[in-house]
């Protein structure tokens, strides 16, 4: 399946945020990307165009396609509660998301590729599909022949983040997803209500 493969940096400047983790680029060019930069003169963003850069900045967060995510967001109607925050926790419950989540790959691209190329397991047994749904108390791990993988150890040696919704143990390679996030377990800087109006029209 496509995935986005241009200029992270170009995608932060877009958004003024550092979707893909923290951005030189953005450091020293917090405007817009473009010919003219920072001397162009912008008007006032249509609310169609507020709404549309939520989504995408969504869709580039959590690394999905178009197709994906609409198929989340009419699950997420098709569902009781808040249909924006069901989304969100639809796109936290994936495989390469609470893989990510663990610290067992610096970006949700490293971690996708974890899970596609056999590294991960859930309850013990080999899983490679990224976009798998997990459910609360679901085990997720390190297969034993991927625990010396030096990505992995480098990952984890940096990660600081602890999630109320994850447990997880560096000495074994394994934690458990303990529930769906709340909203305000989920540190995304992401307008959900925006993407609801969007697809709602």
């Amino acid at each position: 399946m496509a995935r986005y493969r241009g200029p992270k940096a170009k995608i932060a400047r877009r958004f003024r945020e550092p979707i893909f983790g923290p951005s030189k680029a953005l450091e020293k060019k917090n405007y817009p990307p473009g010919m003219h930069g920072n001397a162009r003169r912008r008007g006032k963003e249509s609310e169609y165009a507020v709404q549309l850069k939520e989504k995408q900045k969504a869709k580039y967060t959590y690394g999905v396609l178009e197709k994906q995510f609409r198929l989340m967001f009419e699950k997420a109607v098709r569902s009781t509660g808040i249909t924006g925050e069901v989304l969100l926790q639809l796109c936290e419950s994936r495989l390469d998301n609470v893989v990510y989540r663990m610290g067992l790959a610096k970006t949700r691209r490293g971690a996708r590729q974890l899970v596609s190329h056999r590294h991960i397991t859930v309850n013990g047994e080999l899983v490679n599909i990224p976009s798998y749904q997990l459910k609360p108390g679901d085990v997720v791990a390190v297969r034993e022949k991927s625990k010396s993988l030096s990505a992995i150890d480098q990952s984890l040696s940096s990660n600081e983040h602890v999630y109320d919704f994850i447990t997880f143990n560096k000495a074994s390679m394994s934690g458990t997803f303990v529930s769906v996030p709340e909203r305000m377990q989920i540190p995304e800087n992401i307008k959900e209500q925006l993407i609801v109006e969007l697809y709602s029209k």
